[in-house]
């Protein structure tokens, strides 16, 4: 029996043609400071330079194109993905309900209410949010909308692969931030199809290990909890639909912690002009942690989201923030 990939690259290939534009054609380029600094040949591909700082506006545009006007939909969120939600069918003239966790980003959450999102608050992570809100839709009958297992969130996520193979020069490596999976299940779909020698990588929170412990094991592997600054990484409970979408396309997993993080944050800032949050720097965070896995070859990585408050910009980006060891990388 011959089982067919969930996710289609006819989708994928189609979908640009449906999603807004403003969240495609993104800025890819080679960063010769982050070059530097990290000794890899660092190809960035930046997807924060739009209405809602995060590459889901991609599959959520592509979602809510196929939605019919006045109709109404639940998802589970810590931001992004309900940022993106509420901006697409604010256009489309579809109702959403957000569930996110009563500890969210608060900017996140103002963000997902401007944008005409109605936000529970409950659950004290996103997969206590996210069980709220299959109960909540279970029993009102609306459709939810979950990440890493709606298809054309994925797939719409896929488009950024398309374009990055547009890249004047051969890609050795593809790290890609796995939270979900959503981005890296649609990405890795296009570049297994259409550059098989490109090693595709995801990078996960060390706080927040489920996803790559289940792929590791090729098993369900839930943790007790989450600890992450990483709220775009934080998840606890792996998605299934993502994981089999996984399976066989991407060549590694591999965890970075906060510090990690943060330091590539400073580095993005310093040397992009770019507000990053952390799982939007998991990728340079990947090549700090590992230099030697990378040294000398050529990587992409996409900076995925930049959302964060004022009270995170002043802890982890302002000048005062910085260590010794931060401004030690500064390219004169």
């Amino acid at each position: 029996m011959i089982v067919l990939p969930r996710l289609a690259l006819d989708r994928i290939a189609a979908a640009s043609a449906v999603i807004d534009p403003v969240f495609l054609n993104t800025p890819q380029f080679v960063s010769g400071p982050l070059s530097h600094v990290t000794g890899a040949r660092l190809v960035v591909k930046v997807e924060t330079l739009n209405p809602i700082r995060s590459f889901k506006g991609r599959g959520a545009s592509l979602l809510a194109a196929g939605l019919s006007p006045g109709a109404h939909i639940v998802t589970a969120s810590a931001g992004n993905l309900g940022q993106a939600l509420a901006y697409a069918c604010r256009s489309s003239g579809v109702r959403l309900t957000v569930f996110a966790a009563t500890g969210a980003n608060p900017f996140k959450v103002a963000r997902m209410q401007d944008l005409g999102a109605e936000v529970v608050l409950a659950g004290e992570d996103f997969d206590a949010a996210k069980a709220l809100a299959r109960q909540h839709a279970a029993s009102t009958g609306l459709p939810m909308i979950e990440d890493g297992v709606a298809p054309a969130l994925s797939e719409g996520a896929g488009t950024i692969a398309v374009e990055l193979l547009g890249f004047p020069e051969r890609l050795d490596v593809v790290l890609v931030a796995l939270g979900n999976g959503a981005i890296l299940g649609g990405m890795a779909r296009w570049l297994q199809a259409r550059a098989p020698g490109v090693e595709v990588i995801g990078v996960a929170a060390a706080g927040a290990p489920c996803m790559a412990l289940s792929w590791r094991s090729a098993a369900l592997v839930e943790t007790a909890s989450i600890d992450t600054i990483a709220d775009g990484l934080g998840t606890r409970i792996p998605v299934p639909e993502a994981l089999a979408d996984l399976t066989g396309s991407i060549a590694d997993v591999v965890l970075v912690d906060d510090t990690a993080m943060i330091d590539g944050m400073r580095l993005a800032h310093r040397h992009l002009g770019l507000v990053l949050e952390p799982s939007g720097a998991a990728g340079i965070a990947a090549i700090l942690s590992d230099p030697e896995r990378f040294r000398g070859r050529t990587v992409a990585t996409v900076l995925c989201g930049g959302n964060l408050t004022e009270a995170q910009v002043q802890q982890w980006l302002q000048p005062a923030a910085m260590s010794d060891a931060d401004n030690s990388t500064e390219i004169g």
